[in-house]
């Protein structure tokens, strides 16, 4: 596989089937650690931040990448953390899609560091 990051989305309207549980994993361990599967249908990470700011600021950024990917998580902001959930709402469940965006949201925190 390539890496995710680098990838674009695909959109999805559904009609394709969701993630296997067992395809799961090898799209994870492309992932900075930190990313948690719930149910098999969606992946969280929390990212931690100095301030409710720089969270703020993060927030912005993955808004812009997730506008131009078409592909749009859900977030909770925080003072000091931002939970990042990443779903495709039309499947109701994991696609390919989830990891890029996550791999995509990995790369903006590496790059406020």
């Amino acid at each position: 596989m390539t890496n995710l990051d680098k990838k674009k989305c695909v959109p999805c309207e559904g009609g394709v089937e969701r993630m296997r549980p067992e395809d799961i994993p090898a799209f994870l361990n492309q992932l900075k650690p930190g990313w948690d599967v719930i149910d098999n249908l969606k992946i969280k990470k929390t990212y931690t931040f100095d301030s409710y700011m720089d969270g703020i600021e993060f927030v912005q950024d993955l808004a812009a990448v997730s506008e131009e990917e078409g592909h749009h998580p859900v977030i909770h902001i925080y003072y000091g953390h931002v939970d990042v959930e990443f779903w495709t709402h039309a499947i109701l469940g994991l696609s390919e899609n989830d990891f890029i965006m996550a791999a995509k949201t990995d790369l903006l925190e590496s790059l406020k560091l």
